[in-house]
């Protein structure tokens, strides 16, 4: 082998045969970190995006049939990440994203280039030691001490894995034996994720056996309500499977109550499950978990840290209040993979995947850095700029806030114009993306106010960008 000429990104080996071989590390280093600085230096920029079909050809996303040069294909990295919109700039509210936190960005490259699966502690040394501690410790704050969990990509997923648990336990043998027909059911609110019948379809429990229950005024589910839908099942001959309570609703921000929804579950044997993917993190705070007053009734808890405490994606752990459900349930024997110590340092074998990808490690340096004391004051700028992004909201005239918001989700309407209709115009234009969501059947502006790095005057140009296009679509003019 011998060394090649520069492409403009650092040397290259090639074969004899002139392919191109293994690239000189901090080369990739530096492309890698030239490529971020001028990602982040676009944080505040507007990017407008064009049609999908347009996009794409001008980009060309095909895979090439002869190696391009690693210059090369840098730069074509850099040319897609310009139509790349931020979810960490003072323009994006739209989805459940916190900015940017370095710690955990620290985390999360050290573990790309680590590229360790922590299904062994053979394979993964002290990363496993660490995935351990930060489930205990978040056990601990739902109010379980010991408690059993595993990292998923994604709280999907989480829900995903407390669902399989609920359904082994409620029906005696399904995991060895399989479904059997006896006709069962789950119960979540009407503003539960979307996961949840989506989930119920893989797992043969059926998207129709996914009973929606009413919710009170403020989008939380009522616990008599859901006293009536489990009755009718068990007068029916209908095995009451397990009951999801949501902790921090997509669209409304609304928290479930939870001591209320546990006394119906204890009475009639039914699992308990918190989807606390969103408003989790809450249990962090003094002054705001007694939005989630009862989850340490549950039996399984939900919690992404990947939205309020700003970790990159993804990172969501599946909590269990008895250790034993997830090595009971997830288990398999692996003699090639899972050749020493026990099942306690192998969490492959409570895991719903093998190889995978070492989320905990982010969210290891993050809490090294913040602490509880240091999320929980992220927390309260988090409510502090809701407070404020409400206030702009009831000062002005032509906004309507539809909802007492419950904790930092904003749904507003603006007078004359279809809110939907404002967020596209101005995601179209580059100003700022939020999302849209439908309240009592009316649609709104959905902002949340999740990223602590924000600034007040981000929120005031916000809603200048929001009474902008309002302007345009009562001109007739949306595109001006």
């Amino acid at each position: 082998m011998q060394a090649g000429s520069r492409d403009g990104s650092g040397p290259v080996w090639h074969r004899e045969d002139g392919a191109a071989g293994a690239v000189v590390d901090g080369d990739v280093l530096e492309l890698a970190s030239e490529l971020a600085r001028r990602l982040m230096a676009r944080d505040d920029e507007p990017t407008r995006l064009p049609e999908p079909a347009e996009l794409e050809a001008a980009l060309d996303l095909r895979p090439p049939t002869e190696p391009r040069p690693l210059g090369e294909v840098a730069d074509r990295l850099g040319r897609l990440l310009e139509f790349t919109p931020s979810t960490s700039g003072r323009r994006f509210f739209n989805q459940l994203f916190a900015g940017r936190d370095e710690a955990a960005l620290l985390g999360e490259l050290v573990a790309v280039i680590a590229n360790t699966s922590p299904y062994t502690y053979k394979a993964a040394g002290a990363q496993v030691l660490a995935e351990r501690a930060l489930i205990a410790h978040m056990g601990r704050k739902v109010g379980w001490e010991p408690c059993g969990g595993l990292f998923t990509p994604g709280g999907s997923l989480s829900n995903f894995a407390a669902m399989v648990v609920a359904r082994n336990e409620r029906l005696e043998g399904v995991r060895e034996t399989g479904l059997d027909g006896r006709p069962a059911a789950m119960y979540i609110s009407a503003e539960a994720h979307y996961s949840l019948p989506k989930n119920a379809g893989m797992l043969g429990i059926g998207r129709r056996n996914v009973r929606s229950v009413k919710t009170d005024g403020e989008g939380r589910m009522l616990a008599s309500a859901l006293q009536e839908a489990i009755r009718r099942d068990i007068d029916a001959g209908v095995v009451p499977l397990m009951v999801v309570a949501t902790s921090g609703t997509t669209v409304q921000g609304a928290f479930d109550p939870l001591d209320a929804l546990a006394e119906v579950t204890r009475a009639h044997g039914v699992w308990l499950h918190v989807d606390g993917a969103y408003g989790g993190t809450l249990l962090l705070s003094e002054e705001h978990r007694h939005l989630l007053r009862g989850a340490e009734l549950a039996d399984s808890f939900t919690w992404d840290a990947h939205k309020m405490m700003g970790v990159p994606l993804t990172c969501s752990v599946a909590l269990f209040r008895d250790p034993e459900m997830p090595h009971k349930h997830f288990d398999e024997t692996a003699t090639y993979l899972f050749q020493r110590d026990d099942a306690t340092y192998n969490p492959g074998r409570s895991s719903l995947q093998c190889g995978r990808r070492n989320d905990a490690l982010k969210l290891w340096t993050a809490w090294q850095r913040h602490g509880d004391a240091g999320y929980a004051r992220r927390i309260e700028r988090q409510f502090a700029l809701a407070a404020y992004a409400r206030s702009v909201i009831e000062a002005e005239p032509r906004f309507t806030l539809v909802k007492r918001p419950q904790s930092i989700n904003l749904c507003f309407t603006i007078d004359g114009v279809d809110a939907k209709e404002v967020c596209h115009v101005m995601d179209r234009a580059g100003r700022a993306r939020v999302s849209h969501g439908t309240v009592d059947g009316v649609s709104t502006v959905r902002l949340v106010c999740l990223n602590p790095d924000l600034r007040e005057a981000d929120f005031d140009e916000f809603f200048d960008h929001v009474r902008w296009a309002a302007d345009r679509l009562l001109a007739g003019s949306p595109e001006g």
